[in-house]
């Protein structure tokens, strides 16, 4: 919808959670605060990086002028809750090197939810140092910046997160993506998925969008952002009476919105089902503004449009599709998002699975 309406969903703890709806001025789309100058001194760690234990470094003693500053520290990539993401372009003396995506803890946090941050994103580093796969983010380094934060170097993975493209594609078009571009990204993410599952035995817990990484048009697609990772078991089940499924409310599949539900990989599953349904529809799963008879593209936002109750009674449940908007192309895309967001998570197909069937339909 082209309107200044803007949701900020946020992963939440089991006891506070929430949609948060502002109004959005004029500005860019989230993950696209494309030109943002920023200094290094935030950034450096006793002058260098430790690059998997490995001193490499663009600060190598010699004096940057404000032009080699400017080269490296371009554009504020996006942010989220308690964090902000950087472009580090990595060009000392002139040398060209790979980007890397920088993560820190937003300095305004309260002290509070700064701890919590911090632990998640130390959490995340130590996890993420483990991974490789061509579907995943990639680790590059972990230091703490000059004011103390933590600073978590990644991969650069690209120009947008999957949620930036939707945002932009409801306000120039409508139109859902092609049935050959979502296929494509979810043979990529279960690709991923399949390697946190089976190989490394972690549910990524907040899968969404806004947590898939596209570069140029859809020539890579990995998924980021595993600080609320949780172990899974032999079974593929989250047995660690410690561990909290965090996620983000919207795409919770119904086992993590009960009190003892038994978590498993399948809840993943269901989020990647939500996800392929964001794409057909250009929306925020379960959010509704206003009963469609009364909908008004034009009017003026006010929050009493938003039925709470409508969307708390939505929650763990499948979403409709508008099947007018969808032709016969997407019947993969729409057999595969309705099995892959079965209520009972043992009606979900496995991330294996998902790849096996999908390698014989998408080049």
């Amino acid at each position: 919808m082209e309107s200044l309406l803007r949701y900020h969903l946020v992963p939440h703890t089991a006891d506070a959670y929430s949609v948060f709806v502002t109004i959005k001025e004029d500005r860019n789309s989230l993950g696209t605060r494309i030109g943002t100058g920023i200094g290094t001194d935030w950034v450096q760690a006793s002058g260098r990086f430790l690059v998997m234990g490995v001193p490499v470094s663009p600060y190598d003693g010699h004096a940057e002028t404000k032009v080699e500053q400017q080269q490296r520290w371009r554009q504020k990539l996006g942010y989220g809750t308690g964090v902000n993401v950087y472009l580090m372009k990595r060009s000392p003396r002139g040398l060209s090197h790979s980007p890397w995506a920088v993560k820190k803890i937003n300095s305004k946090c309260n002290g509070d939810y700064q701890s919590m941050y911090q632990k998640r994103l130390t959490d995340e580093a130590k996890i993420l140092k483990n991974l490789h796969h061509p579907n995943i983010i990639g680790y590059r380094a972990f230091t703490e910046a000059n004011d103390g934060s933590l600073c978590l170097a990644m991969e650069y993975g690209g120009e947008k997160s999957l949620n930036d493209l939707i945002e932009e594609r409801n306000k120039d078009s409508h139109d859902p993506f092609p049935a050959a571009t979502i296929l494509k990204v979810a043979l990529n993410m279960a690709r991923g998925l399949k390697y946190l599952h089976q190989d490394k035995k972690l549910l990524h817990g907040d899968i969404k969008s806004s947590n898939v990484v596209i570069k140029g048009d859809f020539e890579t697609i990995k998924i980021c952002d595993v600080g609320v990772s949780l172990p899974l078991d032999e079974n593929m089940t989250v047995t660690d009476p410690e561990a909290c499924y965090i996620g983000t409310e919207p795409w919770k599949p119904k086992e993590a919105l009960e009190e003892n539900g038994i978590i498993t990989d399948k809840a993943d599953i269901f989020a990647f089902g939500l996800t392929l349904w964001e794409m057909m529809t250009l929306c925020i799963p379960h959010i509704t503004l206003a009963d469609d008879d009364d909908y008004d593209e034009d009017k003026t936002f006010d929050e009493s449009d938003f039925d709470d109750e409508a969307y708390y009674a939505a929650l763990g449940t499948r979403p409709p599709l508008n099947m007018e908007e969808l032709d016969e192309t997407y019947q993969k895309v729409i057999e595969l998002f309705s099995v892959c967001t079965n209520e009972d998570p043992k009606d979900r197909p496995s991330a294996a699975h998902i790849v096996e069937a999908l390698e014989i339909h998408v080049q």
